[in-house]
């Protein structure tokens, strides 16, 4: 029992440096490659982009339509989760309540799926992200790496496979419909929208101009 004790022992110091390492490096180094990417069948088409060339409208985009909060939290929005558990219990469809930090340590350093093993190191990721990166980086890194179309990756990407623009040229209703399918960029039509997508962009481009006003944004350009 105590060499089992030992060997877990240094197992748990052998993660935690090395998650703290990585960490770290993607501070300033831009993500290669995740794990989603590696098992997507289509390919991979990504362009890292840096903030400073992401058009605003597309950061109030993703926080209109992901996550309100993103400025006041700690990476957690605990009244969201306290909610989705609610939801979930309940029965029906299974909604989560994952911030943008939730996503993109998930995106950057694990894999896609559930499982509280999952998400106890995504609460592990998401904890050091937001210590040591803070909220500009984890937006960088997450308008990077998030899937924005089938074997697309990032708001550059995927601007240019829509819109035949840049992500520092979109329009306003632009970024918003690239924001109304990022949940689901394999099954939501970016282009020509209908229906409920159609009405869920128009929304999400009207809020941006609330997330510029209330200053929803400001701990990414402060």
């Amino acid at each position: 029992m105590r060499w089992l004790a030992k060997w877990l022992f240094r197992l748990v110091l052998m993660f935690v440096g090395l998650s703290l390492l990585a960490v770290v490096l993607f501070k300033f180094v831009p993500v290669p490659v995740t794990a989603t990417m590696l098992m997507d069948e289509n390919g991979i088409t990504k362009d890292w982009t840096a903030l400073a060339n992401i058009d605003r409208d597309m950061v109030g985009a993703v926080i209109a339509a992901e996550d309100g909060k993103f400025c006041t939290h700690d990476g957690f929005d605990r009244e969201a989760i306290e909610n989705a558990i609610r939801r979930n219990a309940e029965g029906g469809r299974i909604r989560g309540g994952s911030t943008i930090s939730q996503q993109t340590a998930k995106n950057v350093f694990l894999w896609q799926g559930g499982g509280y093993f999952r998400k106890g190191l995504e609460a592990w990721f998401t904890f050091l992200i937001e210590q040591i990166w803070g909220k500009r980086r984890i937006m960088e890194v997450y308008l990077n790496v998030a899937e924005t179309g089938i074997g697309t990756y990032g708001v550059e990407a995927g601007a240019r496979r829509y819109f035949d623009s840049s992500a520092g040229s979109l329009s306003r209703i632009q970024a918003a419909r690239m924001a109304a399918a990022l949940p689901l960029p394999k099954e939501r039509s970016v282009r020509n929208p209908g229906g409920w997508l159609a009405r869920h962009g128009n929304t999400i481009s009207r809020r941006i101009g609330v997330v510029g006003r209330d200053g929803l944004d400001a701990c990414v350009y402060d």
